[in-house]
């Protein structure tokens, strides 16, 4: 069974990464992995009072972020295709390329949050073309 695995991060490019994700395993017969990859919140500046945000709250997120565009592509979009989701700790570009090593196939959406909003990639699709191990296709969001 072709393993397809996608990133999510619940941006408009990888909500539309993870349905044309699951349509392709739907047709060769493949399974999907949805991955999201969290960090640690950092501040680039002091603050008085940092907010308290633990490593549980942080990875409780990213889950809900994840379980919430997992249940909004399959209810647009119903399928059979064996869906398994992930919640990494690191950065996306590594984790996505570190896990592709076992997949046949990685989805990305061709921008998510943050970055320069006129880019035509970011920086963690970019990052995933030129360092994944397997193929890689790019998947721009829906124009809305």
């Amino acid at each position: 069974m072709r393993e397809v695995l996608v990133g999510v991060d619940g941006s408009p490019g990888s909500r539309a990464a993870l349905r044309w994700a699951l349509d392709y395993a739907e047709h060769c017969g493949g399974a999907v992995t949805a991955l999201i990859a969290w960090t640690p919140p950092t501040y680039v500046e002091p603050v008085p009072a940092p907010p308290v945000i633990s490593d549980e709250d942080s990875e409780e997120r990213a889950g809900h972020r994840l379980r919430q565009a997992v249940e909004d592509a399959t209810a647009a979009q119903p399928t059979s295709v064996p869906l398994r989701r992930e919640v990494v700790r690191g950065r996306a570009a590594r984790a996505l390329s570190g896990r592709a090593q076992h997949a046949d196939l990685l989805v990305v959406g061709s921008r998510g949050h943050g970055g320069f909003a006129g880019a035509l990639l970011g920086s963690v699709s970019q990052h995933c073309v030129t360092h994944a191990p397997c193929p890689v296709v790019v998947v721009r969001p829906e124009p809305g």
